[in-house]
């Protein structure tokens, strides 16, 4: 099994799952792509390591404005302290993505176990997945701004 287009529909409805339940918003998904250096496409990103079958990892990034009205649309007026709760909601977002997605792949026949996700938040920021295999990235666009999933198992 490669990083291959073929395993994107999984992750698709997974995150356009997750973010319609969880925040309310209904994300469009644009053409995947195989993704050519290690850049965050956004601010704030999550990435989950996985093992199983194949090895990898999955990641999603957000932009700052998209990245903070899913904080307030998940919380309501309950925000403390938005850098934290930023961090906490990505990092469960993409948790919750990776949950469904593995579920979605278990469908075609690929186990595999997630870990915890590690946050990063700053301008042009890198994210390092764990395998020599390519990375494939999934672009998202909202009414609040756009988010990418990239993943890869090798």
């Amino acid at each position: 099994m490669n990083s291959d287009i073929t395993f994107a529909k999984p992750f698709i409805s997974a995150t356009s799952n997750v973010l319609s339940t969880m925040a309310g918003i209904s994300p469009v998904a644009g053409n995947p792509f195989v993704k050519k250096d290690n850049i965050a496409c956004g601010d704030v990103s999550a990435i989950i390591g996985i093992t199983g079958e194949k090895r990898g990892s999955i990641s999603v990034t957000f932009t700052k404005k998209c990245a903070i009205t899913i904080v307030r649309n998940m919380l309501g007026d309950d925000v403390q302290d938005i850098v934290s709760d930023t961090k906490d909601a990505v990092g469960e977002i993409c948790n919750m993505i990776s949950g469904q997605a593995r579920a979605g792949l278990a469908e075609m026949g690929y186990k595999f176990e997630g870990s915890t996700p590690s946050v990063i938040m700053g301008d042009n920021h890198t994210i390092s997945h764990v395998t020599s295999s390519p990375v494939i990235a999934v672009p998202f666009s909202t009414d609040h701004g756009e988010f990418t999933i990239e993943f890869c198992f090798g």
